[in-house]
Formats: structure tokens, sequence, C-alpha cells
């Protein structure tokens, strides 16, 4: 029998197989259960592999489920029931993790048959481990390289109980209530930095929720008309709103979006939200959504329950200490995923950084930080190189890379509008096809560049940081950086524009002489070789090799 031995260590306990249970269903295994809680069961391991987080030093890794009183559960959902008491964990077999298909990870016939048509039959490590997370119910920060698939890992568990693709339950339409066809609030709400990433983030749950059930989802980002929206959002009703934090904030203060009985609160890129310029607006959002004191759920016995509020789940492919600190004030114990990873918020200590490696830290805490956020953020199936020119050459010398490559799909990174700007001159006058992506422009214009670059209509893509996150282009084979970036940060969320999803991708840095240092000390901090090249006779030329370094501590 489980013991527990205080709120800051785990549970220890024998290993209980799934057949031991007869009473308990297959569907009920993969979705929402009442079991004891234990933070043992959340390195998801079957064998005696040791972890290292915070003040824990070892733990036996174990999967346990045992019954809890109903006396010590409370009604969260109208089928749904959490355990009550000061810690919460998650039970499902290690094997989930090593997922090939999204049938193993519990999710509704409807929305499996919707990712097979999209062409979407194996999940991805981090959404393998963080869907059969969410469908337990956790609050969670999700932390995972860019283009690992962060969108659907979050997605996917908000459609299997939200919109025409959820689970269906006894009473036949899915929401538990008894009563078909009943409407409630806005259930899920995500929030995203940028127009760019929320809108992405809305063709996402399109492509999934097919033509026909589109009016689900609603966009709601700022530079487009509100009016338009707040109509929307009349007449089509959607259960779930994409936005940006000011806009979604403007319509709520109007009294237009309701959403006190929401059920999910996504925020993606959350670093970037905690900025000092979204503080009024996330204020405003976390205090009203999913912030209903009680409501008409009714209990086993029929009287009142008061509903639980929102499940919050945190997005980021970084993971600096002010996020940890957002979790544990937002959430309710909340759970830290990674790829094939799952620990409790909790046991990361706030006297110093986070380190997820087990590696030694450094005396300096906020470099430690960020040299970690770095490497965690950079995909790992990047080849990296930089190129040494002259100022008045870099264009030439980029159109010459662009050739030597065959790349078809590139993102060119700049800092300067202006310099953007001529940029693009210089490359459509010596005959190549190219566009200028940046603040300065509208949402029209913004729009329909990113469509004929996803298209394949442009070949080549100069912007700013604008792009640097969420711009998720799968077909980018190559990333740029015709200006450098102002720290590693900057460069991992760069060159995570390509090589998403395990594809490969190449990073090409052109710089002058005097900012080869720069480049040796991206190569130091990122722990990755950034080989030295040339671009001769229309061929790619690899002039020294390098080797990883380790990362500066």
């Amino acid at each position: 029998m489980p013991a527990l031995i205080s709120p800051r260590l785990l549970l220890f306990g024998e290993s209980l197989s799934f057949h031991k249970f007869p009473h308990v269903s297959r569907n009920a295994w993969f979705h929402r259960s009442v079991c004891s809680l234990s933070l043992a069961s959340l390195g998801f391991k079957n064998d005696h592999e040791t972890v290292e987080t915070g003040k824990f030093n070892e733990a036996k890794l174990l999967n346990s489920l045992t019954e809890v009183p109903k006396s010590k559960a409370k009604v969260v959902r109208s089928h749904v029931v959490k355990a009550a008491g000061p810690h919460r964990s998650l039970e499902i077999d290690s094997t989930i993790f090593n997922a090939k298909s999204f049938f193993e990870l519990g999710l509704p016939p409807l929305l499996i048959e919707r990712l097979e048509k999209e062409g979407f039959k194996t999940p991805t490590d981090v959404q393998a481990t963080a869907i059969p997370t969410i469908l337990k119910d956790h609050d969670v920060v999700i932390q995972s390289y860019t283009g690992s698939g962060k969108t659907l890992a979050y997605l996917l568990p908000i459609l299997s109980e939200v919109g025409p693709l959820k689970t269906i339950t006894s009473d036949g339409d899915g929401d538990g209530d008894g009563e078909p066809g009943k409407k409630t609030d806005i259930e899920a709400v995500i929030v995203a930095p940028s127009r760019e990433l929320g809108m992405q983030i809305v063709r996402e749950f399109e492509k999934i929720l097919g033509p026909a059930n589109k009016k689900v989802v609603q966009q709601l980002v700022g530079g487009a008309n509100r009016s338009r929206q707040e109509e929307a959002l009349r007449k089509n009703k959607p259960c779930i709103v994409v936005g940006t934090p000011g806009r979604i904030s403007e319509i709520s203060a109007a009294g237009k979006l309701h959403t006190h009985g929401c059920r999910f609160l996504v925020l993606d890129e959350v670093d970037q939200l905690l900025s000092f310029n979204f503080r009024e607006d996330m204020h405003r959002i976390l205090e009203h959504v999913g912030r209903k004191s009680s409501g008409d759920s009714r209990g086993p016995k029929g009287s009142l329950a008061k509903r639980a509020e929102r499940q919050t789940v945190l997005v980021s492919a970084t993971v600096p200490f002010s996020v940890i600190r957002a979790a544990r004030s937002w959430g309710h114990d909340p759970l830290l995923i990674q790829a094939k990873k799952v620990i409790s918020i909790e046991s990361i200590s706030p006297s110093g950084p986070i380190n997820l490696s087990g590696q030694s830290t450094s005396s300096d805490p906020s470099s430690n930080v960020q040299t970690q956020a770095a490497i965690q953020s950079l995909p790992p199936s990047l080849k990296h190189y930089y190129c040494v020119t002259k100022l008045q050459h870099k264009v030439d010398t980029l159109r010459r890379c662009v050739h030597a490559l065959d790349a078809k799909s590139v993102i060119v990174f700049m800092n300067h509008t202006k310099q953007l700007k001529d940029t693009v001159f210089k490359l459509e006058a010596r005959g190549m096809i190219a566009a200028e992506l940046h603040g300065d422009l509208g949402k029209l214009g913004r729009t329909t560049t990113l469509k004929k670059f996803k298209n394949g209509e442009v070949r080549i893509l100069v912007t700013n940081e604008l792009s640097a996150r969420g711009l998720d282009v799968a077909e980018c084979d190559l990333v740029v950086n015709l200006e450098l970036p102002t720290d590693s940060i900057h460069y991992a969320h760069r060159a995570g524009r390509t090589g998403r999803l395990g594809r490969k991708g190449t990073v090409v840095t052109i710089c002058e002489e005097s900012e080869v240092f720069v480049v040796k000390k991206l190569q130091r901090q990122l722990s990755v070789p950034i080989a030295t090249c040339e671009f001769t006779e229309g061929k790619f030329v690899i002039t020294k090799e390098e080797k990883a370094v380790p990362a500066l501590r």
C-alpha cells in the first residue's frame, strides 16, 4: 500500500498491471479515472532508472492504481472526478511514451479518423507524453524544442473533450449533461503573443476539425476588425477561441466574450506572454477564464457542486524559472512535460536555475538558465555553418548560398527593417523571388506574404524577430542569419524555423570577419558544432569542421 511520507517526497509502492483491475474499462484506463496520486509514478518508467530533480536524489519509478474513497473526491466536471488532497499524480503505462499511433493514446475515434485523413499517423515524443497527461486533467507546462509538435500536443486533448470530435458519453452528446445540444460558454481559450502564431494555431484547429466544423473555433487577434470578430462570436457561437492578449481582453471587457465557465486555458509561448507589455491583459484573462465559482453541475446526490477552475496548459520551447513561478501561481499541482519525461514542478528548487539535465550549474544562475533554455529549444536534426564575407558582399553570398545548397524554401533573418527591404530589392534584382515580412506591413500584407511563401510562390522570405517564434513552414530547408542574432536564445528560435518534426535542416550565418567571435561564442553556449564554409563555383564547401564543445557553465 503506498504511503505518503511528506509533501516533498515520492510515494513508493508495487507496480500493478492493468489486468488486475477487471472492473476498470480500457477506455477509462486511457481517460480520466479515480486513482491514488503518487509523485513517483511521474517518471513513467518500468525499470529502476533514477531521476534527479531539485532536492531529490533518487526515486524508484513505478506505476500504481488505487481507488480513492468517494468522500475524499470532488466533482470537477459532470463526468470527471479528481482526487482531493495537496498533491496529485498521474497513472499511465510508460509504453504510451513510445506510442506508434494516436489510437494508443486513447483519443476519440472521430478525432483519430480526422488525424489519419490529414496524414498524422505517429505521435511525436512530446505528443505521446503530453496527450495522456492532459487527458488525466492535470495542469501542465509543455517544454520541447521548436518544431517538435507542441501545438498538437495540447490541441488534441482539447478536441477530445470540446467540439464535434469529442468522446461520446453515456448521454450520447459528449457533454455529459444529459441534454443533447445544450450550449455553454466558451470552453477553451488559447492565448498567443503574436497575430501570426494565433492565426497558425487556428489553421491547425481548422485542419483537424475539417471544413464542415470550422466555425467551432474563432480567431480573436489584434489588427483585425473587432466588430466583425464580435459579430462572428454572436453568430457562430464557437466553443474555442484563439487570440492575442490585447484583443481577448478587450472583447472580454466589453462583455462580448463569456469565459467564466471555460474548461481549458492554454498560454502558448508563455515566456513571451510574461513580458511587461502583456501584464494588464494577461491579468484580466487569468481572472476571467474558468473562474466560475458555481454552476448547474450536480453531484451524485443532486446537490449543487462547485465547478473546478479551468485546466491550465503553459507551452514554450524554453522554460526559465519565471515560467515555473507562473505555473505554480496559475495552476494546481502542475507537471512539467518533456519528451518521454514528466516531473512535478514542485520538485524544481526556486533557489537556483532550472537544470533538468542533471549537470552541474555555474555560479551565474541567469547565464546558466539562458544557456540551458537555448539548448532545450534547438532542434536536434540541424547542421550549422558560418561563412565570412565583407558587408557589401553579404547579399551576393546569400544568393550563392541558396543556389549551392539548392534550397527550395529559405527564411533569412535580419535585425533592421530598412536593411531588410534593401535586401529584398537586391535579391529581386538578381532574379530571385523574395518577399519581406515585418511589423510595418499591415495584417493583409503579412497574411498574403505568408500564404505565398507556404505555397512555394516565394522562395526567400526576408524577415526579422517577428518570425523567429511560431512561424511553421514544414518545407523550410534553410535558415540564413544575414545579421547576427542578439543572443543564443534568438539564434535557437531562428534556427527552429527549419528541421521541424524531425526533418533535416541547415542554418547558415553570414558574417564579417569582426563578427566571428560572436559565432564562436554561440557555438560554446549552444554546445553545437558550427563549421566554416564557402560557396565557390556554385558548390557548397566546408573549409573547417568543428566539434561540439561543452556548453558554458
